[in-house]
């Protein structure tokens, strides 16, 4: 009898059914800073727990399982950083990660996915989402997720502006404020205009003054689609915000948009972009489940969809393009 090519096997279910360990493992382990422990030369159980302040037994079966999901490596009882860890991970090094959890483990977050029959059922969040004035999430996010965002900020200003010439430029849902402060930082002649949650915005102010462009940088407090946004903008920012919304909702916010803009002036928005089968690439195509969780309406739209929608709102034709080794992807559309 011929033997299957592929033979049933359980393992990945239930591995499926305990990565929540995985989740939390990781959390604890920045919050125990061990990676920075090893970084500074800590590299065996006793001395990462001197340093972490915290039971050998519980490090070494902590230090073994990010070993198993590869945060570390183990030779004999000595352990060291992965390359991401050692880049992402360690406190010392300037791309340091690890204030993200803050916002992508939080209780609220986790509480979403307690019941995906229940969502799925719904169609959406079942709780009121997280677009309510002033939810203090979106200030947990603006001052935690910097060190993740900055990479795609700093890839597109030069892309949307170039030194010297002088522009302005609308950040929409600013948030922390990095795309708009990238542009300013890269072209000392624009000028920047913020629009977020009054709350949010203090957060974007604190790091406009720590870049030294504050005195190119405005704020706008309100919601995007209530507030009076200006016009004569050459470029409009949109970062990361789409995908919170139904279609209909992001063509009057769209509409908004190309009525803020110069003729002819760009639209830039960065997003979690799927391909059309929806399933690839994995980090953008999972994005879908995270707004399902979160959102009444939000999906990861793909590039289709968002071509579509600015075309409704009066647009031309969209562009993409990546933005490595970001998963997102960068669409210019002209007005």
């Amino acid at each position: 009898m011929a033997i299957p090519a592929h033979q049933p096997n359980p393992e990945s279910i239930f591995n499926a059914l305990t990565a929540y360990q995985q989740t939390m493992a990781l959390t604890g382990a920045i919050d125990l800073e061990i990676f920075t422990h090893i970084a500074d030369g800590a590299l065996t159980v006793k001395d990462i727990a001197q340093r972490s302040k915290a039971s050998e037994r519980g490090v070494r079966i902590l230090c073994d399982y990010l070993t198993i999901h590869g945060f570390l490596s183990k030779t004999g009882d000595r352990y060291d950083l992965s390359a991401d860890s050692a880049v992402f991970l360690n406190k010392r090094s300037p791309a340091y990660l690890g204030a993200i959890a803050n916002f992508l483990v939080n209780d609220r977050g986790l509480s979403q996915f307690r019941h995906v029959a229940d969502i799925v059922r719904h169609g959406g969040t079942l709780d009121p989402g997280n677009m309510a004035p002033d939810d203090p999430v979106w200030v947990e996010f603006a001052r935690s997720m910097v060190p993740i965002v900055i990479m795609p900020a700093r890839s597109i200003a030069p892309v949307v502006s170039e030194p010297g010439r002088k522009m302005k430029v609308l950040d929409i849902a600013a948030g922390h404020g990095m795309f708009g402060i990238s542009v300013a930082l890269h072209n000392p002649a624009a000028e920047i205009v913020a629009v977020d949650w009054k709350n949010v915005l203090e957060v974007a102010l604190e790091n406009a003054t720590k870049a030294g462009v504050a005195g190119r940088y405005r704020t706008i407090a309100g919601s995007a689609f209530d507030v009076d946004l200006g016009t004569g903008y050459d470029v409009v920012l949109i970062p990361n915000f789409l995908h919170h919304f139904d279609p209909p909702t992001n063509v009057k916010l769209l509409k908004k948009v190309r009525a803020a803009l110069k003729p002819g002036g760009l639209a830039a928005t960065l997003e979690f972009v799927p391909n059309v089968d929806r399933v690839t690439p994995p980090t953008a195509a999972a994005f879908s489940l995270m707004m399902l969780g979160s959102t009444p309406h939000g999906d990861a739209y793909t590039f289709i969809e968002l071509d579509r929608m600015f075309r409704e709102a009066g647009f031309g034709e969209s562009a993409m393009r990546d933005l490595p080794p970001s998963p997102e992807r960068l669409i210019l559309t002209k007005s």
